[in-house]
This record gives C-alpha cells, structure tokens and sequence, in this order.
C-alpha cells in the first residue's frame, strides 16, 4: 500500500484543489480502502457550487466502492471482511449503542448523525482521507461496508446507493405491496432505481414523470427499468395520464424531484384515497401544500432520508442480478483531473446534458 494519495479537497465552494494526504494506519478498529471508482449525486454538486457547503475543507465523495487494502483484526471479525474484498461503503456511521442505533435509524446516531458522513467530514481530522475523491479512504470503527460481489463491475456498484435509495424510498417506507399501482416523480438515478425496485417487489404499474427537454433521454430508457408509462408533465397531465392507463390513481406515490416545487402538489394529486405519498426530493424553498386534499384523501405523507443496511444489500444483490441494465445507464466516468468538469454539468453548468450517472475513477 501507498503511504500517499492523491486527493481532491473542498477548500470552498467551487475551489477544489488536489492535495497529498498520508495514508496512515487504520490500528485495529478501522481499515484502508483502495478507492477504485465513487459515485456522484444531487449532494456532490450541490457541496461543490456552495448550496451544501458545510464551511469546511473535506474531501468529498460518498458512494465509494472499492478493495480492503489494509483491516484491523477488530474491524475485520465487526464486517466480515478481509485483505483484498471489494466493499461498499455506507455514507452513514453508526455508534451500535445509542437509541436511534439500536432502532436502525442509525442516521440519527447521537455519535454521528448528519454531521460526520463520509464525504462530509473536515479533512483536518486525521487523516483527512474521509471521502471517496481520492485514491484510498479511511474507515473508523463506526463505518459500515458491505461485500461487493467480484463479478460486479465497480463503477456499476457504486450505484449501490441510488438502488438502495429505491429500494428503501419506493419499497420499504410506503410498505408496498404487490399489485399496487405507483407513480415516481423524477427521472433521474434514483428515480429510474425506484422504478425498477418497485418493479422488483411487484408493483403492478409504475408511471415515472419528467419535465422538459433535460428529461427527455431519461424519461426515453424508463421503461427498461419497469416504468410501464412516462409523461412529460410539462406538456401533459400526469393524473389523467394515470387514470386513462389504469382507471385509477396510484397508491404510492414517490417524490424524488430536486428544486421542483409543483411536484409536492401533483404528488397529491397522483395519490388515491388512504394512499401513501413519500417525499425524498428536496425543495430548496417552502411550497404550498394542498392542504384540503390531503385531508380529503387521508392522505399518508412521510419524508425519507437516506438508506439502510437491508436496503444495500438488496441493491448490491439486485445490480449483481442483471435483470435490470444499469450497466447501461447513460454515464460519464472521469479522473480526478476531470472531477469539476463534471461536477458542473452535474449542476447544470456545462455545454452538455448532465448525464444519469457520474462516477469518478481516481485511478
């Protein structure tokens, strides 16, 4: 292993500089990963243009996925892994101890919670290596990682985080069941992931929406991942839509928009009577909520927030399956070197259309 690596270091908001950082050693309560590819989200352009800043420098990157290089005798019996697995790790921490970690609502550990994620934590704590930009990251004794199968190509694992978003935001928080009818707002990673894991769980019918010309690619490879109806709602009624293709309303409802305040509103009105209407996409800003409607339809309207440790490996193992072709996704892979280009038109900023998935190879 390296005494060095390579790393990308937030200073600020739009300064990412590359820095070396020593490697250090993990003692018997951590571990070493050898980065070998990290996934890109909502979160990584919106730490890198300032609107996540946390007002510190850290190294980013929270979908890593890549090879044990070096494991304490005590981390290695706590998660079942050895010199040399492929792993992926969890962007949440967790005590074990606390009462929230005792519920498995371990992203609000009283240890940890929001404010020590990996892509998140200040590059002054020793070691610095904290995030997936860069070529190894440090776990602590609280990280948990999950076997990632050999076949399994890296940069197609690292979206183990979105699948398991869909998996825990369109499955397991509205409690699906079979043959439910389910309507997904927002075409992006996350939103096709929750399109086929509803699928996956059997979902009789699955409507996804988009808006607009930025959509119309993701909305064009939907249907490969068990969306039986697209609309373009910014030029068609996504509830009539609905109602003509199945003589009725959806019975989940899933928000995974960014930005998109009419969205909440339509997610409403997609919803049938005693239906569920999940709300993982963020606003940036209040919107009105049609409030009469939800009452008029004892509605069930709950927030998600992250991914839990059943929801990953119901992912990794739905990735490793094939049956879905997130091998395929339109995606843009780079080097650090290229990182904030990317980054950009992850934000909208570039000549090009952001693509589905972003993934950086520090290699």
């Amino acid at each position: 292993m390296q005494h060095e690596s390579r790393a990308l270091v937030l200073e600020a908001p739009r300064r990412l500089v590359e820095r070396t950082l020593p490697v250090g050693d993990p003692g018997p309560d951590g571990a070493v990963v050898r980065v070998e590819a990290c996934g890109l989200c909502g979160t990584d352009h919106e730490q890198y243009t300032g609107v996540l800043h946390p007002g510190y420098a850290f190294v980013p990157g929270h979908e890593t996925v890549g090879v044990v290089e070096t494991v304490g005798s005590t981390a290695a019996d706590r998660w079942g892994v050895g010199i040399g697995d492929r792993v992926a790790i969890e962007v949440f921490q967790s005590c074990r101890e606390c009462a929230a970690c005792r519920a498995g609502a371990y992203q609000r550990c009283e240890r940890h919670g929001l404010r020590d994620m990996y892509g998140c934590i200040p590059v002054e704590r020793a070691p610095g290596l904290w995030g997936g930009y860069a070529q190894y990251q440090h776990l602590g004794p609280d990280a948990i990682v999950h076997r990632v199968s050999d076949a399994l190509d890296p940069v197609v694992a690292t979206l183990f985080n979105p699948v398991g978003a869909g998996v825990r935001w369109g499955v397991t928080v509205p409690g699906l069941r079979p043959d439910a009818v389910v309507a997904v707002l927002g075409p992006g990673v996350r939103g096709l992931s929750a399109s086929a894991a509803a699928k996956e769980a059997g979902a009789a019918f699955v409507l996804v929406t988009g808006r607009g010309e930025r959509d119309a690619g993701r909305l064009g490879v939907a249907p490969a991942f068990g969306a039986d109806l697209t609309v373009d709602v910014a030029g068609a009624d996504p509830v009539r839509a609905l109602r003509d293709a199945t003589g009725g309303l959806a019975d989940v409802v899933l928000d995974v928009t960014a930005k998109a305040p009419d969205a909440l509103g339509q997610a409403i009105a997609l919803a049938r009577p005693g239906g569920t209407v999940v709300v993982a996409g963020t606003r940036g800003e209040p919107v009105p909520i049609a409030a009469d409607t939800l009452v008029a339809k004892e509605l069930h309207v709950v927030g998600a927030l992250g991914v839990d440790s059943a929801s990953y490996r119901a992912a990794l193992a739905l990735l490793a399956s094939g049956r879905f072709p997130f091998a395929d996704l339109p995606r843009r892979v780079v080097g650090l070197h290229d990182a904030e280009s990317l980054l950009l038109t992850m934000a909208g900023e570039g000549d090009t259309a952001p693509p589905v998935h972003g993934v950086i190879v520090p290699a």
